[in-house]
């Protein structure tokens, strides 16, 4: 893919122009400048940072609640959202949307996505706060602090690698999502999943610049998940509580 994005059409449909060819930077040129790519850059980000932050909001507490007060057995229910196929999803949302006006806004595939997002994080969230002791909490009251104050300034700090990790696959699914976009999107909030379809036309593909495109997508999600590798790491708790 890296590949063929540096190559004219003609190196591509060539064998031996495998690893031997002139590279150029044309099809990179057409996504950018031709096809208003930036703008569905723009788009995937606003969509993908909503709907995680938001998703973390709900999807944290939610999972601290289930494993703290013995609902942790009921947490394979919340799994259902990503057992049902999505595009039976499709009518009955479409049509709750558009009786609001919302189709073609962000606010309704922020919504969207926060169906798949919040029982993901909620899911990944209750096996985290599994490995924190609860004496932690325990103690934090003692010195004054509210159920609240202790699982703000206390719980919270010692599970961030668990939701470093709970935000990244929230946003790469975001990210990558294509049935939602195709249909709840305008064509002001086409997301890039969607505007990859530009490069593609009835008699012919633009294979260039449909591999400068899928470079361009694939390209964020990768530095990503190198830069929050660091936070993901097992046993951040280990010997918290001595003694």
């Amino acid at each position: 893919m890296v590949l063929a994005s540096f190559k004219t059409n003609i190196d591509i449909y060539d064998p031996s122009s495998t690893f031997s060819f002139t590279p150029t930077l044309q099809n990179y040129s057409a996504v950018f400048a031709q096809a208003d790519f930036l703008q569905f850059f723009i788009n995937s980000l606003i969509i993908g940072v909503g709907s995680t932050g938001l998703a973390l909001l709900i999807g944290v507490p939610a999972a601290f609640s289930m494993q703290r007060f013995g609902m942790a057995k009921s947490s394979g229910l919340v799994l259902l959202s990503r057992v049902i196929p999505h595009v039976t999803l499709l009518v009955p949302w479409y049509f709750i949307f558009a009786s609001l006006q919302m189709v073609g806004g962000y606010s309704s595939l922020v919504i969207s996505h926060m169906f798949i997002s919040v029982p993901l994080i909620v899911w990944v969230m209750i096996g985290v706060f599994e490995g924190v002791p609860e004496e932690l909490e325990e103690a934090a009251r003692v010195d004054g602090l509210t159920h609240i104050g202790a699982f703000r300034r206390i719980v919270i700090p010692l599970v961030v690698p668990g939701i470093a990790t709970s935000a990244i696959l929230s946003f790469i699914f975001s990210w990558n999502n294509f049935v939602f976009a195709l249909v709840l999107s305008g064509n002001s909030t086409r997301t890039l999943p969607v505007a990859i379809f530009n490069f593609i036309g009835y008699a012919s593909i633009d294979w260039g610049a449909l591999m400068a495109a899928c470079v361009s997508i694939t390209a964020p999600m990768i530095v990503m998940a190198l830069l929050g590798q660091k936070y993901v790491v097992a046993g951040m708790t280990a010997g918290a509580v001595k003694g």
